[in-house]
């Protein structure tokens, strides 16, 4: 059978919430990943995009593991670049990995472990959520080690530098892509992955693009938003054209163009200017899919979902948001809509949430609402 080269895991890179500590030093992480796909070798992609200077990473491992992070020590083997363990990524380049020699099957737990002996700028980095998505990091060397010490160990949601797991497959296999802003950094493309596995639809691997805070249409360039990184234009392409083996992806993004502006009286980095109209969000969608049938893929848009609550809510947002969402449902531009909204609203009040679909801050899904997102994607992409 034919093999190729498959994303099985990533996510986007975009900026670390600025804090007094931006440095770290002596420290290294790990993140567990679920394998989806059987193979032999694997290539892993590292990116300091978001950094303003270069950062080290002293050594690099990857074992089989169970989802916690616990390793099998006598199956460490080290990431290689160009032959060394070590590598310098300079600040805004992405690189890959040396493909390894690592048999792998589908559904087998790994752990990629990394760490930093000098200090390092932790600016590239991705907040996910979700119940696939869990990281570590903790005082020293322990990339080999079986578990990380308890006394000098905390959890993180914050994924640093590493964005991207390819695995030399079978050609039948294949990435969907979930990109969007903080609801696809949130539960549902795990749950969208987990589905895939409950329905034995194992050639399908679900690749988040996703950060919290970004816009279609623009970006801050100011220290107190910084984190909510990059705007479409300048985060599509790169995203999705770096995901190995995709053949589609959803869009679910947008809402952030809508809730953010409140004049500068208010706000001063949120001026009512920046309000787009519904003609302009609906072009920024465009030059999405015009992107993604360039890279060959197909495209779904995904509807934005309730926002009634929220605490910039009005009813002229309500009336951009429902003026966008008619146009995904009906555009011929997308090969098809997902109807996240319908899947989540109230249908006797369908500008907010149904009953126990809300996070509690009327914009975010609860997880049983992002179980129901993962519902609303159609079978006939995850087979």
């Amino acid at each position: 059978m034919n093999k190729k080269w498959v994303s099985t895991w990533g996510n986007a890179t975009s900026i670390l919430t600025r804090q007094f500590e931006n440095y770290t030093k002596d420290v290294t992480l790990r993140y567990p990943i679920k394998m989806i796909f059987s193979g032999d070798k694997l290539r892993f992609t590292f990116s300091n995009y978001c950094g303003t200077e270069p950062i080290t990473i002293t050594c690099a491992t990857v074992a089989m593991s169970d989802d916690k992070g616990i390793i099998d020590e006598s199956s460490v083997a080290d990431i290689t670049f160009q032959g060394s363990k070590s590598v310098t990524i300079k600040n805004g380049i992405e690189l890959k990995s040396d493909p390894i020699d690592f048999p792998v099957k589908a559904l087998d737990n790994i752990s990629v472990s990394l760490y930093f002996a000098d200090y390092t700028e932790t600016r590239s980095a991705v907040l996910i959520t979700g119940p696939l998505s869990k990281g570590r990091y903790s005082l020293g060397n322990n990339t080999r080690c079986k578990d990380f010490p308890v006394d000098k160990t905390k959890n993180t949601n914050w994924y640093y530098f590493l964005n991207n797991i390819e695995v030399f497959t079978d050609d039948k296999n294949k990435a969907l892509i979930c990109y969007g802003d903080s609801i696809t950094a949130q539960s549902w493309p795990d749950y969208l992955q987990l589905r895939c596995i409950e329905k034995g639809f194992s050639n399908t691997s679900i690749v988040r693009r996703a950060v919290c805070g970004t816009r279609i249409l623009r970006q801050y360039d100011c220290l107190q938003y910084d984190s909510y990184g990059l705007k479409g234009s300048n985060r599509f392409y790169r995203e999705v054209s770096t995901v190995a083996g995709a053949e589609a992806v959803i869009i679910q993004h947008g809402i952030n163009d809508i809730i953010h502006p409140v004049g500068v009286e208010v706000n001063k980095f949120r001026p009512w200017s920046e309000l787009p109209t519904a003609q302009e969000l609906i072009d920024g969608l465009k030059y999405y899919i015009e992107i993604a049938r360039k890279l060959g893929l197909k495209v779904y848009g995904g509807t934005l979902i309730p926002i009634e609550g929220w605490r910039t809510y009005a009813d002229f947002r309500e009336d951009l948001k429902n003026q966008v969402n008619h146009w995904i449902r009906t555009t011929k531009d997308f090969d098809g809509c997902i109807d996240f909204d319908k899947a989540v609203r109230d249908s006797n009040r369908p500008s907010s949430f149904k009953e126990g679909f809300d996070s509690g801050d009327h914009l975010h899904p609860s997880e049983t609402a992002y179980k129901a997102m993962a519902e609303a994607v159609p079978d006939f992409l995850l087979k």
